[in-house]
């Protein structure tokens, strides 16, 4: 399975008509969608489709035509996410009207063309499951837990500098976590392994 972590654009033109293409992580879908439609007050529609994983690991899905014709704009655009594989990603494709109707098939083709193009015309990642792991280390030792956290190249999420420790959170996969436990065991103290992040 595949994922993005920023926004790709590409525009697609079909008989004066532009498909402007935005495929995005999905945790900034809402904002980005509110976004889009005060940049583009004059755009027809805002076809979107989404897929994300669930805290049960579930593939949630989602589309909408916006006033296309029913099944013409959402769904084309969720089919070509999902022969892709893609997850925790939406599409959101902002439509100018040029003055010709395409048709169903005519849409149906151009709105799974111009999500086909934002594809790949992006940067995708393998999807990997994280989690967040919380621990806490003495003054003295900030430098060499910083410095393995480095090389393991895991993200501190958090650091909390408290009276006589550092309480610091990391995000990483299950064998990235498993590392930082052997390299650091007696140098640190865990305080817990936070719910699944998904990325």
């Amino acid at each position: 399975m595949l994922t993005c972590r920023e926004t790709f654009t590409n525009t697609l033109e079909v008989k004066q008509s532009k498909f402007i293409a935005y495929l995005l992580p999905y945790k900034e879908y809402e904002e980005s969608l509110q976004k889009l439609k005060r940049e583009h007050p004059k755009a027809r529609h805002f076809v979107t489709a989404f897929r994300y994983i669930n805290e049960y690991e579930q593939i949630v899905e989602g589309c909408s035509d916006d006033g296309e014709p029913k099944g013409t704009s959402g769904k084309p655009s969720l089919h070509v996410m999902q022969g892709n594989e893609l997850v925790n990603v939406a599409v959101i494709i902002v439509r100018y009207f040029g003055g010709t109707k395409l048709g169903t098939g005519g849409l149906v083709r151009a709105y799974g063309d111009a999500v086909n193009e934002v594809i790949c015309n992006s940067q995708l990642d393998t999807y990997l499951k994280t989690k967040k792991l919380e621990f806490s280390c003495t003054y003295d030792k900030l430098g060499l837990v910083e410095y393995n956290l480095a090389r393991l190249n895991l993200t501190i999420v958090s650091k909390n500098f408290l009276a006589l420790s550092i309480n610091i959170v990391i995000l990483g996969t299950k064998e990235q976590l498993s590392n930082v436990v052997s390299k650091l065991g007696r140098n640190i103290k865990i305080s817990k392994v936070l719910e699944s992040e998904l990325n």
